[in-house]
């Protein structure tokens, strides 16, 4: 649905060349927050542009089954979004969605919105598979933040994938727990694009390169898995095109806003 990071391109008040750019070409280059939404019925994070996703690619929310919620960060979690789920915007009896995340997430939406008008919240541990509708869901401990725990996820059905967004490069445990599965797709986040920077808790496109070249050679990913980035800043200078340029070698796609996967 989204590929942008926290402030989006172009973002709000930014006189980047990304930025820039972004406004005078249009197309690609535009990136609301990131988010992904599998099968039209298990949504990835609840962020601001949610509203505007949904518009922009004809989506019914009504047809989501289940939310998951990587962190409790204002670009992946806009809690009073959920009000809207309930009268008096809706009917009485509208079908509410199950929320599922870690706890930093679960005590903001308590925080945020009084109980019978916030959705049923189910709490998610590292590591602890859990069954979310028909999917095998699994938290896996990202690098990101030292203030609380976050989540990337492998969610498997008939496929599986790995939505590995806010992440920087993985700690050992991580990479011992992903030798488990065989990934049909990967998500993965590319914030800093070719502006790589100390803070180690996003990837730049070097990193995400190493990433999945160390899933490929681990065996979790191969040739035919597909890969794709999301979550791009503006800061990380570079426009779709120079982001495609540096990819396109190491055989990953250049996520999009409304772009579509099929496995």
């Amino acid at each position: 649905m989204g590929s942008g990071g926290a402030d989006g391109i172009p973002a709000l008040w930014a006189s980047s060349p990304v930025s820039d750019h972004a406004r005078l070409n249009g197309g690609k280059d535009v990136r609301t927050r990131a988010s992904a939404l599998i099968n039209g019925e298990l949504k990835i994070d609840f962020g601001p542009d949610t509203l505007a996703q949904i518009q922009r690619c004809r989506l019914d929310p009504r047809d989501w089954r289940a939310i998951l919620i990587t962190h409790s960060h204002d670009d992946h979690l806009a809690p009073r979004e959920f009000q809207y789920m309930y009268p008096p915007f809706v009917d009485s009896g509208t079908p509410v969605p199950p929320v599922y995340g870690g706890s930093t997430v679960i005590e903001r939406i308590q925080a945020e919105l009084e109980e019978g008008r916030r959705p049923s919240l189910y709490p998610l541990e590292t590591g602890r598979t859990v069954r979310v509708c028909d999917y095998e869901v699994t938290p896996i401990s990202a690098k990101h933040s030292d203030s609380e725990e976050c989540f990337n996820f492998v969610i498997a059905r008939e496929k599986t994938i790995l939505y590995a967004v806010d992440t920087g490069y993985y700690e050992e445990p991580t990479w011992d727990a992903l030798q488990r599965w065989k990934f049909d797709g990967i998500v993965i986040e590319c914030t800093e694009g070719l502006n790589p920077t100390e803070y180690s808790g996003h990837l730049a496109a070097q990193d995400v390169r190493d990433v999945v070249g160390r899933l490929r050679q681990m065996g979790a990913a191969s040739n035919s898995t597909v890969v794709c980035t999301s979550h791009h800043a503006h800061t990380g200078r570079a426009t779709h095109g120079e982001l495609q340029a540096f990819f396109e070698p190491h055989g990953i796609t250049v996520g999009y806003d409304g772009l579509e996967i099929r496995l």
